[in-house]
């Protein structure tokens, strides 16, 4: 089964959530878990966490179908060591905050070498970062959320993805997210049902479907490997509807969260409707 949602606002606590997933129709969604503009935020509440708990019972929403993201501050790779210790501090309190929600799942952006250091160095530091806070957690899967590749980003290869994977220690907590835009942008094809097959055997001989655990679906306002990340509303940017149509009828990517990120909240109730008809178009 699919699980199409959204990435939700948590505005007034974060068990308000699971009721705005379910207001538009979701099956699945994501939230900040904090304010991603902030390094630090109050810690949650028991009457949040336990509201939070309850909300998702209600709507029938598991806790593997919930992608949170973390703070787009956070740089595992820093090149400084300054930067890297208050992103891996960050970091930990972000997958504290989803294990005490119950959560499964903690998406985040790979990192950025700042042109400071190589490709290869910023690469093992995410990777070290990631092992340093499984340590210190426990049920939480760290979830790689492959980038388009603006400015100094590593996450845009699928290569990245492998690598950072390869010298994780604890693999049975590690996953990708693929973000259908910035799979696009950094070079990927997808606009066609022939594209999607060539992508996503390459995904599957470089970093392997079963690593996959969530996906954003997005369309793209740039072009083909622009390396830059502008997300669209489904069918309005440059690869229409042809991904989303694949990616519905494919069983490799059921029982995930597959959560839209597109630029227009008004809309998602009407794209949630659009990609599950496709399922019996």
């Amino acid at each position: 089964m699919k699980r199409v949602g959204a990435h939700v606002s948590a505005a007034g606590g974060v068990e308000n959530a699971p009721l705005n997933a379910q207001a538009i129709g979701a099956r699945a969604f994501a939230l900040f878990t904090k304010n991603q503009r902030q390094w630090k935020a109050k810690p949650l509440s028991r009457e949040s966490i336990s509201a939070f708990r309850e909300n998702l019972e209600k709507v029938g929403i598991a806790p593997r179908h919930v992608l949170p993201h973390d703070s787009y501050l956070i740089n595992l790779g820093h090149p400084e060591k300054a930067g890297l210790e208050k992103s891996r501090a960050a970091f930990l309190d972000e997958m504290q905050r989803c294990e005490r929600l119950g959560l499964e799942l903690l998406n985040f952006h790979p990192g950025s070498h700042l042109r400071k250091i190589s490709e290869e160095a910023c690469l093992k530091r995410v990777a070290e970062s990631i092992n340093r806070v499984l340590e210190q957690t426990r049920g939480v899967t760290a979830v790689i959320e492959n980038t388009a590749g603006q400015g100094s980003n590593l996450g845009y290869r699928f290569e990245h993805l492998a690598a950072i994977i390869e010298q994780v220690e604890d693999k049975s907590r590690v996953g990708v997210c693929l973000d259908t835009c910035h799979t696009f942008t950094a070079g990927y094809d997808l606009r066609t049902v022939e594209a999607c097959e060539a992508t996503f055997a390459e995904f599957e001989a470089v970093v392997g479907f079963r690593w996959l655990r969530g996906m954003h679906l997005n369309d793209s306002k740039p072009d083909l490997g622009s390396r830059v990340d502008r997300h669209e509303s489904l069918g309005k940017g440059k690869l229409g509807w042809p991904p989303f149509r694949y990616i519905m009828n494919d069983p490799r990517f059921d029982d995930i969260p597959l959560i839209l990120e597109t630029v227009n909240p008004d809309l998602w109730p009407e794209e949630i409707r659009r990609l599950y008809a496709f399922q019996s178009a």
